[in-house]
């Protein structure tokens, strides 16, 4: 299924003929109506019709990606390739940790608790050993306990269930991105140990990677958020991956303990 991942980057191959939208100075709310009638006609009209596997669900300005089940794709839109999450001009350690850890976690949805459900082809059906599937349902249901602990808001806690397929995909993405730096300094040994404002190439990965899920929310909007989003409070996108990372505590040389290390019999793995 990996290998047949097709993977869309930037924009798309053809683009899209809005010549049919009218959108014009009058109220706000008629042209967002003529919009999503637009959008919607236009979902119409593919009803009976080949399957285009060139058409994209973002525009390329979105700052975002994503995981398509139905057409085992990867997805990134031109708007996610710039800082925080890619540098032209930065070390490798940064971006791996940042774009490669989005790149990582689009993979990684192709075989969370939904996305595994779907074939190669991108097929709806029971494709895995039932071995494992209990597995897999074994080592998913500790990542929904981990994240059911967490508190960002007294007496409320993360939904784990809710948000498990997001979570694997954060501690997927994290432990590919880091994978795929130690290939890089491989090929370029002078690079490891390199110290650049007093970080090593991988404390610098996971700064870069805690760097792009900053963010300031207030609390009536977090309350709604954990009863509707699939992914956990920014914080716990972070707290919550490198908590279970080896790596991280080796990087930062941090003692058995601490509230960034969980203990070894606790720490979740899946992929």
């Amino acid at each position: 299924k990996l290998a047949a991942f097709t993977v869309k980057i930037g924009y798309p191959d053809k683009w899209l003929d809005y010549s049919l939208l009218q959108i014009d100075r009058g109220p706000f709310v008629l042209n967002t109506v003529r919009a999503e009638k637009f959008e919607a006609d236009r979902d119409v009209n593919k009803i009976g019709k080949p399957v285009d596997r060139t058409d994209w669900g973002m525009t390329p300005p979105t700052v975002n990606a994503y995981y398509n089940s139905n057409m085992n794709e990867i997805v990134f839109p031109a708007g996610i390739l710039q800082p925080p999450f890619f540098y032209p001009d930065a070390d490798d350690a940064v971006n791996y940790g940042a774009i490669g850890a989005v790149i990582g976690h689009e993979m990684t949805h192709g075989f969370d608790d939904q996305g595994r459900q779907f074939d190669a082809r991108g097929n709806l059906r029971d494709w895995w050993t039932p071995k494992s599937a209990e597995e897999f349902k074994k080592r998913s249901g500790a990542i929904v306990q981990q994240y059911n602990e967490y508190e960002p808001l007294p007496g409320l806690h993360v939904n784990g269930e809710l948000t498990q397929g997001e979570n694997i995909a954060d501690i997927g993405g994290v432990k590919l991105a880091y994978a795929a730096l130690q290939k890089a300094l491989d090929k370029h040994p002078e690079e490891r140990g390199k110290k650049i404002d007093g970080f090593t190439p991988e404390q610098r990965f996971f700064l870069s990677f805690a760097a792009i899920w900053r963010s300031k929310i207030r609390d009536e909007d977090q309350k709604l958020r954990l009863k509707t989003d699939p992914h956990s409070p920014a914080q716990y996108r972070v707290n919550g991956p490198l908590s279970d990372s080896p790596e991280f505590q080796k990087a930062f040389n941090i003692p058995d303990g601490s509230p960034m290390v969980r203990r070894a019999d606790k720490r979740v793995n899946i992929w």
